[in-house]
């Protein structure tokens, strides 16, 4: 993985003191919290519900072991003993104490981490394909462009005070596992007629009040051209975002008003100014980042383990577990290990010091020390022995992190909602907590099969609830929490919004709402397709009939 050079850490520890200083002004009372406010946004900083929120990056949701050793000591020292891994690859800690932040932030710089740009109107946290470097279907490692585009963008001089939040995701895969149509920029790796590797661009996708899904401008980027087309497009943004109005501001909204042919105009137009230029880069430049992503030493294992299938036989509750938690390596005789955070009844991905510390002394162990974040808010152990597998499932057993519900009902994703958030309607945190004891019976579930479950506490859409199969919107009637249903939503290589289905459902009534959308599909379900193929074949219809007969 990539290791901080002297430029990176001076810079951090550098922004580690400034903060210290603005923060002690802000305690003395020199600064009001509204002249504070720009400050502990540029540090990660949120004034939330109840107390302050501290977002800190994980770069394309990669750590060390060394790195989440000290999250868990973090979570410990400085917050309840938890932190709450998010959509974005990030982690958060909901209960820092502000006077501690600065603190916090010089013991993340000792393990090369910080908080830089996981707020404001700036470029945030690249996030990426959290099997990047190890899936069995991937074209090319993504990190490596995610690493370089996180370079040029910290503190980038022309896009730190953009007109809204910007976000990046990469994917090399076919199959798209980072939601690359819905950021303001998606990239996927493609080659093209000749064999060579490059980049397709999407722009113009998000979520939130307005759900957008991006739009290709570019089918084809070679890979020195990547950041010069990357500044040609946000220069773009930059000079045309409204800056007078926060719910017109996002790329999506330019990108509509324009028309994707004459915004794309615009971006070539802007870029025949940048490329073959500084902003090129060299094929050496490129293989020097790559050379920190290169693959650990494994073994010559000859395809699936022996041993594997006995104790799949013997124990049906690994065999269980090992169906959901599984990817394909690229590597015969190993597997990627996704570790859920959504045991029954838990609050989705939040995990404990313990947790912590447990999952980083497994990849010790059994996968060369890393650890990824994945954008569904679980971890993924990359690098595990298949011979090993059973032990790893043991040892997870022991810390409550063996659900094998990995891509089922119960692998919810959800915002932190109304327990914590100040801008959210409703609260999502019991839902989903009720959803997932609802649907405990591991039978049913697996009988189920493949579905995605995401809530939101608000319409800022932290929970990704437009690309949800199933998705919930938390609204406010009147004082009173009620929650919108939309179906037919996905966040893959075919990337869809849900459509809302009627009336919203109050909070007595809406996980019963939940189980008549699944018992409807499991009636019209042929040939056992998944929720989301028999969704589009079926539509909308058949769903809200039964929804608003039984309510």
């Amino acid at each position: 993985m990539y290791r901080y050079d002297e430029f990176d850490q001076t810079l951090v520890d550098d922004r580690v003191e400034q903060f210290r200083g603005q923060v002690q002004r802000r305690l003395s009372g020199a600064l009001t919290e509204e002249q504070f406010r720009p400050l502990r946004l540029m540090n990660g900083v949120y004034l939330q519900l109840h107390a302050y929120m501290l977002r800190v990056a994980i770069p394309y949701g990669v750590l060390s072991t060394r790195q989440l050793r000290k999250l868990a000591h973090i979570a410990r020292r400085y917050d309840k003993g938890y932190g709450h891994f998010t959509t974005r690859q990030n982690i958060q800690y909901n209960w820092p104490k502000l006077y501690e932040v600065p603190d916090i932030l010089a013991e993340l710089a000792e393990v090369e981490m910080h908080a830089i740009q996981t707020s404001g109107n700036c470029i945030r946290n690249v996030t990426a394909d959290q099997f990047a470097g190890v899936a069995a279907d991937e074209i090319e490692d993504p990190r490596i462009y995610a690493e370089i585009i996180r370079q040029w963008s910290t503190l980038h001089p022309e896009f730190s005070f953009l007109p809204r939040k910007f976000k990046i995701a990469l994917t090399a895969a076919p199959h798209d596992r980072a939601a690359i149509k819905t950021h303001d920029i998606g990239i996927g790796m493609v080659k093209n007629a000749e064999g060579e590797t490059g980049f397709e661009i999407f722009v113009g996708g998000g979520l939130g009040r307005t759900p957008v899904v991006a739009k290709r401008v570019r089918g084809f980027l070679p890979k020195q051209h990547l950041l010069s087309y990357l500044e040609a497009i946000l220069r773009v943004y930059n000079q045309l975002g409204q800056r007078n109005n926060i719910y017109k501001a996002r790329i999506k909204i330019l990108v509509n008003q324009v028309g994707i042919e004459a915004f794309t105009a615009m971006v070539e137009e802007e870029w025949q100014h940048l490329k073959d230029d500084a902003l090129d880069l060299p094929a050496d430049e490129i293989a020097y980042i790559k050379s920190y992503f290169a693959p650990p030493s494994y073994e010559k294992l000859e395809g699936e383990d022996a041993s594997l299938a006995e104790k799949r036989l013997a124990e049906p509750a690994f065999a269980r577990w090992l169906l959901t938690s599984l990817q394909p390596h690229k590597a015969p005789g190993y597997a990627i290990v996704t570790i859920s955070l959504k045991p029954d009844g838990g609050i989705p991905g939040d995990a404990t010091a313990e947790q912590m510390e447990a999952v980083a002394d497994l990849a010790d162990r059994y996968s060369f020390g890393e650890v990824r974040v994945a954008h569904e808010q679980n971890l993924v152990l990359t690098d595990v022995r298949q011979r090993d597998l059973h032990a790893v499932w043991q040892e997870l057993r022991r810390h409550g992190l063996a659900a094998p519900n990995v891509g089922l009902l119960s692998d919810i994703i959800a915002c932190p909602g109304l327990d914590y958030c100040s801008l959210a309607n409703a609260r999502s945190i019991p839902l989903a907590q009720q959803i997932t004891r609802r649907f405990a019976d591991l039978d049913r579930l697996h009988h189920i099969g493949k579905i995605t479950l995401n809530i939101s506490g608000c319409i800022n859409a932290c929970g990704h609830h437009h690309v949800g199969n199933i998705g919930i919107l938390g609204v406010d009637k009147k004082g009173t929490e009620f929650y919108q249903v939309t179906l037919g939503g996905s966040a893959d290589e075919n990337t869809s919004l849900g459509e809302i289905v009627g009336p919203a459902f109050d909070e007595h009534h809406v996980v019963d709402a939940v189980e008549t959308v699944v018992n409807t599909y499991l009636e019209i379900r042929k040939n056992g397709e998944d929720f989301i193929t028999a969704y589009r074949r079926v539509g909308l219809a058949p769903f809200k009939e039964t929804l608003y007969a039984a309510h």
